[in-house]
């Protein structure tokens, strides 16, 4: 159920903030990725991010039951650390628009986990929803940006593995801890991922020794930063770190809060904006749009409508 006592308009707000931030997350990705490895990437981010808000997280270690622990440590890895790390590697060549459409996928199978696992009852207009989504899904995937066409990307899949996990999340913060704090939830969450990752990072890559061997110096002009060759060290490690800290940090606790004012698939029908963004995005960096992303993305999208209207 929605919570009551919230300003009728808050849903909307939190709702575009996403929207905008997590439209902008695939860009920042891209050029994170320049000079970055994707796994050194994704460690960056989870680790930044836990690092962020672990020092919320002292005085709300009793606000967490015992029985509670398993479900916040499933959001982590499944909300988190997986998705951080299969995007990084999706996106070594995976657009970062095409990248924010497949996204949109998440609201397809937050409907298909909750009836698998936690029964959500499935009407008609809801399962043509599901299968009109997922057939936008594979047109994108088998639609790759240079124009060939029935050339499936390993790559693309990835997003797709990726959109399972934030929907296996979805379903378990609405079922199983609603009744947590959303910062609780998020905070505790990276504590589980975040310090893995800054292992791996610090102890198993030559993160270090990159950072250390290179000059980190801005380059000439702001606006190189939407060039994607004109990128240095500085501007791909700050990329890194905006997106640890808006795009998983703050938006995780915003998103847990969407989902207990204004349930789960609302919440994930943030996607309906997203590729919007990221699309925007795509067009100033010059990647290559085609219409037969819009028509894919558009079944997508009218499956979530779909699945929400018959909700």
């Amino acid at each position: 159920m929605e919570e009551k006592n919230h300003h009728p308009y808050l849903k909307w707000i939190l709702i575009g903030f996403l929207a905008l931030i997590w439209g902008s997350s695939f860009m920042l990705m891209k050029r994170g990725l320049v000079n970055i490895a994707p796994d050194q990437m994704a460690s960056i981010r989870m680790f930044s991010s836990f690092l962020f808000l672990v020092p919320f997280t002292f005085s709300r270690i009793r606000e967490v039951k015992p029985h509670q622990w398993k479900y916040i440590a499933a959001t982590g890895f499944l909300g988190n650390g997986i998705p951080a790390y299969l995007f990084s590697f999706a996106q070594t060549k995976v657009p970062s628009f095409m990248a924010g459409m497949l996204n949109s996928l998440t609201p397809v199978f937050t409907l298909g986990l909750g009836f698998i696992i936690f029964k959500t009852k499935v009407q008609g207009m809801r399962l043509f929803g599901v299968l009109l989504g997922l057939a936008g899904a594979v047109g994108l995937i088998l639609h790759n940006a240079n124009g060939s066409v029935f050339q499936i990307s390993w790559q693309a899949i990835l997003v797709v593995l990726a959109t399972v996990c934030y929907a296996g999340s979805v379903n378990v913060i609405r079922h199983k801890l609603n009744d947590a704090g959303s910062l609780t939830v998020s905070a505790f969450a990276l504590c589980f991922v975040g310090p893995l990752a800054g292992l791996y990072l610090f102890g198993f890559t030559d993160f270090v020794d990159r950072i250390g061997a290179e000059n980190l110096q801005v380059t000439d002009s702001f606006m190189n930063f939407f060039t994607t060759h004109q990128t240095g060290m500085l501007e791909s490690l700050v990329s890194v770190l905006l997106l640890a800290m808006f795009g998983t940090a703050i938006s995780v606790v915003v998103f847990n809060q969407l989902i207990k004012i204004a349930g789960a698939l609302f919440a994930s029908s943030v996607t309906y904006l997203i590729p919007i963004v990221a699309m925007l995005w795509g067009v100033v960096d010059g990647e290559p749009l085609q219409l037969l992303h819009l028509l894919f993305l558009g079944a997508i999208l009218m499956g979530v409508y779909l699945i929400n209207k018959s909700n």
